[in-house]
């Protein structure tokens, strides 16, 4: 199976679980058809290929016999016969002088109602009926009788139409209808076609099984030919009417499109329905591809049928675009004059607005001043009142412990043990209470800015930043750092801190900005962007 057959089934599925809803999607075949008309050239190229091969057997046959002959022009003919009128033409007189040159009666006279067949629809009345006169209905056998009554009484019916005299019509119409059901008569309908029958009779008459979603999962159901689809539904169609009507004259003209069949009814008959519906634009579409092929078949009495409307339907489609641009000039000038209005009603406000913005703009950059000093405020708040507490409770030890050491060597004064006062004071370690202060206070700074470490080195590339040492929290450098964080600035004041020199604290700051990514007062700016953590939060 093919990607395209594939692509068929699954679309025919999906309109057979349509139809079984309370209506047939017109819409979605005619979406369909459309799709189908972009593929009309790959369709005519696939007959072509057919017909080209056949030509080529035919040729290398010339000298066998009649019968195979015979055989392969009837295989041509049949693909030309509802693609192309001239060659159909050609090959249907190739099949009578084949036949007659073999003295085969039979071929010879079913040979000559093809011939007569392709006349009709190629409009050749005359000469169709010239042909019909010239066979002997009582010579003919049962299944050719029929074929003859049929062609006859199709004849009828195209001279009645063509015509169009209120006298001779009604008697070329009585004919017809008297030829077509003697040859109903003669050849007894299939289960098929008479199933197809029984969509024309009065509702009061016809089984209530038979409506349009059943004849359209019967057609779907028989192996037909992608012609003889399109011929059932094509019959069909005249049993209704409206979106049931569309449906199956769009399902007859998607399987003349994919036979390449160029003497079409369907499409024609499908853009008169849609023109009636006032579905205008499609209409013209599908009338125009119908004059296309009634042109390339050669079928002049469709063509001039297609060619007497083309012109109504193109004039009333004009009209409605003319309607829809005129309407469309109204509607963009009632929006330009609103347009026109609305501009110079903002013109009268602009400068009420522009200064309502500029003073809103002032409040707010106030305000965001305002809340920034009041940020800093807090921060500095909290700040001090994390180290005020340090502070507070860092004195409070120290004190505890110079009273502990004063009691106890006051104790050893008046005992007079003077030689128990030198360890007591040699347990007091200077440096380290120092480094245990520092320890203090760099943890209560990280608990303040945890994020301090991190942000720091960002302002320094990967080789140049500085991390404690494990089991540090701060190492000096960072120290000096962080004391520019909490606003201590001061040279003198960071040494003495820190238990250094001015100069060293100094070398450490000019080394560290050196290297930073921001040079200048930015490094700092950075340094004091460095966010604060609540601690109480």
């Amino acid at each position: 199976m093919t990607k395209h057959h594939y692509l068929l089934f699954i679309t025919l599925v999906v309109f057979t679980s349509n139809c079984i809803a309370q209506n047939i999607n017109a819409d979605s075949m005619l979406t369909v058809l459309k799709k189908e008309l972009t593929r009309k050239s790959i369709y005519d190229a696939k007959k072509e290929n057919t017909i080209k091969q056949l030509k080529s057997r035919l040729e290398k046959k010339q000298n066998h016999n009649a019968a195979i002959r015979y055989n392969l022009c009837n295989q041509i003919f049949d693909c030309y016969r509802a693609y192309k009128f001239d060659s159909a033409f050609v090959y249907a007189n190739k099949m009578i002088d084949i036949a007659r040159e073999s003295n085969n009666y039979t071929k010879e006279t079913k040979s000559r109602i093809l011939l007569g067949t392709i006349l009709l629809n190629s409009g050749l009345y005359k000469e169709a009926f010239d042909v019909v006169e010239k066979l002997d209905p009582e010579k003919l056998s049962v299944a050719l009788r029929s074929d003859y009554l049929i062609l006859r009484g199709r004849l009828y019916s195209g001279i009645a139409e063509y015509n169009n005299d209120g006298y001779f019509t009604r008697l070329y119409q009585k004919q017809s209808k008297q030829d077509l059901k003697h040859a109903e008569i003669t050849v007894a309908s299939t289960e098929f076609e008479q199933t197809i029958t029984d969509a024309y009779l009065p509702d009061s008459k016809r089984d209530k099984k038979l409506t349009p979603q059943f004849y359209y999962q019967y057609l779907t159901s028989h192996k037909l030919s992608e012609h003889g689809i399109a011929m059932s539904s094509t019959r069909l169609s005249f049993a209704y009417h409206g979106n049931n009507k569309v449906f199956f004259l769009a399902l007859a003209a998607i399987n003349d499109l994919r036979s390449a069949t160029k003497e079409t009814l369907a499409i024609f008959l499908l853009g008169k329905e849609l023109y009636r519906q006032n579905r205008t634009s499609e209409a013209y579409l599908f009338m125009q591809e119908a004059v296309k092929n009634a042109k390339f078949y050669g079928a002049r009495n469709r063509e001039v049928q297609i060619e007497s409307l083309l012109p109504a339907v193109a004039n009333k489609l004009l009209a409605e675009k003319q309607y829809e641009k005129d309407r469309f000039v109204i509607v963009l000038l009632v929006i330009f004059i609103i347009a026109l209005v609305l501009f110079f009603t903002l013109v009268i406000y602009r400068t009420q607005l522009l200064r309502i913005k500029a003073n809103e703009k002032t409040i707010t950059d106030q305000n965001i001043e305002l809340k920034q000093v009041n940020e800093k405020l807090w921060e500095s708040s909290r700040i001090k009142e994390e180290l005020i507490g340090l502070f507070l409770k860092t004195c409070s030890t120290y004190i505890d412990t110079l009273d502990r050491a004063k009691r106890k060597i006051l104790h050893s004064v008046k005992l007079g043990k003077f030689n128990e006062i030198k360890p007591l004071l040699d347990d007091v370690h200077i440096d380290r209470e120092k480094e245990h202060l520092y320890e203090t206070l760099d943890n209560a700074f990280l608990k303040i800015f945890p994020n301090f470490i991190s942000s720091f080195n960002l302002l320094l590339s990967p080789e140049d930043q500085i991390w404690p040492k494990r089991g540090e929290a701060l190492n000096p450098t960072l120290r000096i750092f962080a004391l520019m964080r909490l606003g201590i600035h001061e040279l003198p004041t960071v040494a003495k801190i820190l238990g250094y020199s001015e100069s060293t604290i100094y070398t450490y700051k000019i080394r560290v900005k050196a290297k930073a990514l921001i040079q200048g007062p930015d490094f700092e700016k950075s340094i004091m962007d460095i966010k604060f953590i609540d601690v109480s939060e």
